[in-house]
Formats: structure tokens, sequence, C-alpha cells
């Protein structure tokens, strides 16, 4: 296994489309998005999470939902969420446990190594 699935803080699935925190699975952005774009997404994210602190902070009931529903369309724009950018067919792990998915062997794997 290489580096980026075994060393990093949050490690990735031998395919690329996860990552592990606390065992469980994470959809990763689309690899396909042109950095530009996927800087642009981001930036849109980070502002997003930031309105909705803003919104928590104010007890602003409109504002959170606005500001969630921007959360929510840039990680389904990023590929986070909504339907899968992957197209050979198979199906969505995104928040299971690791162990209950066929990536179970890979992660025992990893989590016995020291």
């Amino acid at each position: 296994m290489s580096r980026s699935q075994t060393g990093a803080k949050y490690p990735r699935t031998p395919d690329g489309r996860y990552f592990v925190v606390n065992g469980q699975l994470w959809r990763c952005s689309n690899p396909a998005l042109a950095d530009e774009a996927r800087q642009h997404l981001v930036g849109a994210l980070m502002e997003a999470r930031r309105a909705v602190k803003q919104a928590k902070a104010c007890d602003d009931s409109a504002a959170l939902k606005r500001a969630r529903a921007a959360v929510n369309d840039a990680k389904v724009a990023l590929g986070e969420r909504g339907p899968v950018w992957w197209d050979d067919g198979s199906p969505d792990y995104n928040r299971y446990k690791a162990t209950n998915t066929p990536y179970a062997a890979w992660y025992d794997r990893l989590v016995a190594q020291p």
C-alpha cells in the first residue's frame, strides 16, 4: 500500500474513492475535476461553512437553512455527495463503517499495522 493509503492522517481506499475517519468511509472529491474548478468549489464550501457558523451564532434559522443548502450544493458539485463520480456501477459506501463494506479486509490490514 502507498503512503497515501496507509500513512496519511486520513487514509484513502485503494481505489481512491473514500478516505477513512474513525473507521467510517467518506467519499472523496471527484478526481476528474480540474484544479481551478476544485479550488473554486472548495472556496465556496469554506464560505458556506463560515456562513453556517455565523448563522448559528446569530440564531438566524433562515440564514442557517440557506448556508446549509450552500454547503450541500458545494459538496454535490465536488462529488462528495449526490450521484457517484465513478461509472463502473459500484455502489456508494459513503458513511458506511469500513468493516461493513468490501473494503473490510483492506481496513483490517490497515488498522493491524503498528
